[in-house]
């Protein structure tokens, strides 16, 4: 298991990444009707077929070369499958692929959500050419981060420049 759930939703940003994926969402929603935590996340990289799908949730098998386990996918599955919850994967070639998991959020073995701010930070300034939309929603608030958006209202200003990091950065700060 991951120490948090931040790592993995780094994990499974940098796979969509490494599919060319343009557009990815992450979506983290505590509910209010019962004790649940989701994980979703969706990009539009180059999809895989349905035996891909399969292989990739196999902890022996990785789509790298020279390494012979990918441990994102299996390692995520068992910590939803451990903590009560479930774990579904679908994907097309050429559309994209969403990932979702969920947990049982009063179970002892849930990892914590871990540096959610940093972790939106790091996907976003470091992938400027890739749109993010990250949403968090639990009982009291939610939030939402369109990095399409801000690109937009930033008027040509990269989202990597130090100013806008150092904006974002106090942004989430106030709001997560």
């Amino acid at each position: 298991m991951m120490d948090e759930i931040a790592s993995h939703i780094m994990d499974i940003v940098a796979n969509s990444l490494t599919a060319r994926a343009k557009n990815i969402s992450v979506v983290i929603e505590k509910c209010v009707d019962g004790p649940l935590l989701i994980l979703d996340i969706k990009d539009d990289g180059v999809g895989m077929d349905n035996e891909m799908a399969m292989k990739v949730q196999d902890p022996f098998f990785s789509t790298k070369t020279g390494r012979k386990v990918g441990l994102g996918i299996p390692l995520l599955k068992g910590t939803a499958e451990t903590t009560g919850g479930a774990f579904s994967l679908a994907s097309e070639p050429g559309r994209g692929t969403q990932i979702r998991a969920t947990f049982d959020a009063g179970h002892p073995d849930l990892p914590p959500l871990g540096n959610l701010k940093d972790t939106i930070l790091v996907l976003a300034v470091g992938n400027p050419e890739v749109n993010f939309l990250f949403r968090y929603k639990n009982s009291v608030k939610e939030f939402i981060l369109d990095t399409a958006e801000v690109k937009d209202l930033l008027g040509g200003v990269p989202i990597n420049h130090p100013e806008v990091i150092s904006f974002l950065s106090k942004y989430l700060d106030e709001h997560l």
